[in-house]
């Protein structure tokens, strides 16, 4: 993880500095979800992110260590996001954040199915994600080395 200037010794407001708009979380979301990987998805999301909001917090996620950005192979005036270890270490937050959220809000995305599963198995869940995304980062960074 990057330096970090402390305002206390708190764990939650270290947190909350890193973590705590919530454009960054949004982008976490999709990063880790949502299949995102390159900045004009990111923009298709429906809350609307502005090019400058988006470049300032992608820009922050990879000086924080959470996220590596892969100039895409295929094109490379493109590039691809993806979670960082670090990063990843963040699903088990994410997914108790959707479980609170939903009990809470529905999503017509998540069905009901699907959120009994994820709350039925988080280690699971969380060991499909992060083994998922570590797979398609380790092949994109391959493919530009």
């Amino acid at each position: 993880m990057a330096a970090h200037r402390e305002r206390s010794r708190c764990p939650i407001a270290y947190c909350l500095d890193v973590l705590g708009d919530r454009w960054t979380l949004l982008i976490l979301r999709d990063l880790a979800f949502k299949g995102r990987r390159y900045f004009r998805d990111f923009l298709g999301a429906s809350e609307g992110i502005s090019t400058k909001i988006l470049t300032d917090r992608l820009q922050r996620l990879e000086r924080g260590g959470l996220a590596v950005k892969a100039p895409d192979p295929t094109d490379r005036r493109r590039a691809k996001y993806f979670l960082t270890d670090d990063g990843l270490d963040l699903l088990p937050v994410l997914i108790e954040m959707i479980i609170w959220g939903t009990h809470r809000h529905l999503d017509p995305e998540l069905s009901a199915e699907r959120l009994a599963r994820v709350s039925g198995d988080r280690a699971g869940t969380i060991r499909r994600y992060r083994e998922e995304h570590i797979a398609e980062r380790e092949i994109a960074l391959q493919e530009v080395s």
